[in-house]
């Protein structure tokens, strides 16, 4: 599709019409704009080892608990 004709078939719609293309190309480029922002940095195998500890008595029943058991 070249220019020339892309323009034409603008010209050829009425007024309302023309604005709607405006609202959408203005869309098209907020939405490629956004894509170039949202850049996700890869992904480290063991980046959060050692940062959690699980204590040895987790699996023992809560005190709070102890009565309905």
């Amino acid at each position: 599709m070249s220019e020339l004709s892309l323009n034409s078939k603008i010209e050829n719609l009425p007024l309302n019409l023309r604005y709607e293309v405006d609202d959408f190309v203005d869309f098209i480029e907020s939405k490629r704009k956004s894509n170039n922002i949202k850049t996700k940095k890869p992904r480290i195998f063991g980046f959060a080892k050692d940062s959690i500890t699980i204590k040895p008595d987790f699996d023992e029943p809560l005190e709070e608990f102890k009565e309905y058991m």
